[in-house]
């Protein structure tokens, strides 16, 4: 399967270190890993964390051909901070050069069968007006909106534009209960599903429940997922590694519970791992 990613790509800045990072491009990594062909369309700062950004795509597999260097703003950086559980809060830095995509010097996107994207990118103009072209360029693509709310990064409007454009929505259970209160829904995960498909006239909705699983309405049928128990390391990219997962076992067309399982398990496994794309192997997953 081909998937068209756009978005950041940055350093997430430990007390103790910095590691490559940015949801868009831990998406991108973990579909790699799953088998995917993926254009990753970002840019990087001229500078040393640019070049070293650069390196790393090209270290973990991920395409560069649309990793664009721009001298408009620095390389992407975010401050993140770990609770006792292992749950990340992030200080994010605007603007960053992710935020200056030149669409008209991306290539190679045709045969894209998914387009992802996710909140914090569409915060900029430009990057919200290259995301449309793209999209327009790739028609036959379908969307998946990964929610990703990050503090003081987005807006109602913003979410529901976003919303309305794709065929698939992914969000964590805090996400869900931000946008039903924005949009006057349910609280109940079954019944929201069916009002967010409802509402922007979606394909389907994942919404995910850390230790709890996760629950998919995909084609009006709805099933949920236990989740695994771990020990986690820290929980930076497992969502992203969840989504990469979820695409996965759609493109294999299995069932919706099989779909939310195998999601499940990916993300459990990057949880139970060092920072947003470490070393993992399917087999690794299975042995959860």
């Amino acid at each position: 399967m081909k998937i068209a990613c756009i978005g950041e790509i940055l350093w997430d800045v430990f007390p103790d270190q910095e590691r490559l990072g940015g949801a868009p491009f831990n998406f991108a990594y973990h579909a790699a890993r799953l088998g995917h062909e993926v254009e990753f369309i970002s840019a990087v700062g001229q500078d040393d964390r640019g070049v070293r950004a650069r390196a790393g795509a090209v270290e973990s597999g991920v395409s560069t051909r649309n990793l664009q260097t721009t001298d408009e703003a620095p390389t992407g950086t975010v401050t993140v901070k770990l609770d006792a559980s292992g749950e990340p809060d992030y200080e994010i830095h605007r603007p960053a050069a992710a935020d200056f995509v030149d669409c008209e010097r991306v290539t190679g996107l045709a045969g894209s069968e998914w387009l992802y994207y996710g909140t914090l990118h569409q915060m900029a103009l430009g990057a919200r007006g290259a995301t449309s072209k793209i999209a327009k360029a790739i028609p036959n693509a379908q969307r998946f909106y990964d929610v990703n709310l990050r503090k003081d990064s987005y807006t109602p409007e913003l979410i529901r534009s976003l919303a309305e454009s794709a065929d698939l929505v992914k969000l964590n259970e805090h996400e869900a209960k931000e946008l039903g209160s924005f949009f006057d829904l349910p609280v109940s995960v079954e019944a929201f599903c069916h009002a967010v498909v409802e509402r922007f006239e979606l394909r389907g909705v994942c919404v995910t429940r850390g230790p709890d699983g996760s629950a998919l309405l995909l084609d009006g049928t709805f099933g949920e997922a236990p989740g695994f128990k771990i020990e986690c390391r820290d929980a930076v990219g497992a969502g992203d590694a969840f989504s990469a997962a979820l695409l996965d076992a759609i493109s294999r067309d299995v069932g919706v519970a099989e779909a939310a399982e195998f999601a499940n398990r990916v993300g459990a496994l990057v949880a139970s791992l060092a920072g947003g794309t470490p070393d993992w192997r399917l087999e690794d997953a299975a042995g959860l």
